[in-house]
């Protein structure tokens, strides 16, 4: 989940080529009312030219001189305001425009790396884990309904596989959509080979599209990073930064739950991640092969607790879709 120096300083460079950007944009603009309105040219000189000489007389000894400049620049930029409006012109037009107004484009907003940062840096890590070519694969547009059964009723269910599989689909993006208004969090169950990590891969990608930050990470992924930062003898600003953001993004998804080893260090880790995204108000996806009650013994009552309270629990049923297509191909 690191980024290494060279990808930290692409994401710095293309800042940099924002911010020139946005420069020369301005000075579009401002060239533009200047040749439109040439008396705003001159009360900007004229700002300036006031400006120049408080400065001058403040270290000469005039105390008043602050006070009267702030006066007469207030009068200056209101003629200027009053100037643009009636050549047709936004009262902003000839400020800086900024992709990211909290960080002005420099990616730190506060001392810290600015969301718009972290936004950059998820692309980076999804493309470097090729996440985002599964996620072409892998989305509700190419979901097919070709290999679930539509002859038999599930036990207990009163459906078939597949009219069952179109309602999980229709919650999917139902979720998607309505993310996070309509609910926070979804617990997938079932068998491997279900399409567990395939809905959970539909959802995100139409999350990403729609610019929320997501972190995909495979559980033992997740308590790797949850190790390192706690034991680790050296500070690595990434592994905090990742540790950070895994409690701050918009969407966390934990896949295969239960395929890590387990001991109390994950069980709690688990329970504070959950427990606090969850205080925080943000959404998480967890993808498991067991069961409710097999959830329960593998880790805490507790655990278990704040799943059924807060997440949409939604089992899955079926046979091993991976087998299947092997077995069509054969055909």
């Amino acid at each position: 989940m690191a980024l290494s120096n060279s990808q930290y300083n692409a994401v710095m460079r293309e800042y940099e080529r924002q911010q020139i950007a946005g420069r020369h944009d301005r000075e579009r603009r401002v060239n533009e009312v200047y040749a439109k309105v040439p008396q705003i040219e001159e009360l900007d000189k004229t700002i300036s030219t006031r400006a120049a000489d408080c400065a001058r007389r403040v270290l000469d000894g005039d105390t008043g001189a602050r006070l009267r400049l702030k006066e007469e620049l207030a009068d200056l930029r209101e003629q200027k305001l009053l100037l643009l409006k009636a050549a047709g012109f936004p009262e902003d037009y000839m400020e800086m425009r900024y992709r990211c107004p909290d960080c002005r484009d420099t990616g730190y907003c506060g001392g810290r790396r600015c969301h718009c940062f972290e936004r950059a840096r998820i692309r980076i890590l999804y493309a470097q884990s090729n996440i985002q070519d599964v996620l072409m694969r892998e989305n509700f547009d190419t979901f097919s309904y070709a290999y679930f059964d539509d002859r038999k009723t599930l036990p207990g269910i009163g459906m078939t596989e597949l009219a069952y599989m179109k309602l999980v689909v229709k919650r999917c993006r139902d979720f998607a959509l309505g993310f996070p208004a309509q609910g926070r969090n979804i617990l997938f169950t079932g068998s491997t080979g279900v399409g567990k990590t395939f809905l959970t891969n539909c959802i995100a990608k139409e999350l990403i599209d729609r610019y929320v930050s997501v972190i995909y990470l495979s559980s033992h992924d997740l308590f790797e990073i949850f190790s390192r930062y706690r034991f680790s003898r050296e500070a690595e600003e990434d592994v905090e930064e990742t540790y950070r953001h895994i409690l701050e993004c918009e969407m966390l998804i934990i896949d295969d739950l239960g395929t890590e080893v387990n001991n109390t260090f994950v069980s709690s880790q688990l329970f504070y991640c959950i427990n606090e995204r969850i205080n925080r108000e943000k959404g998480t996806i967890i993808s498991t092969n067991l069961s409710m009650d097999m959830l329960r013994d593998t880790y805490s009552d507790r655990i278990t607790s704040r799943i059924m309270s807060h997440y949409m629990t939604i089992p899955l049923y079926g046979g091993d879709i991976r087998m299947k297509k092997r077995q069509t191909s054969r055909d």
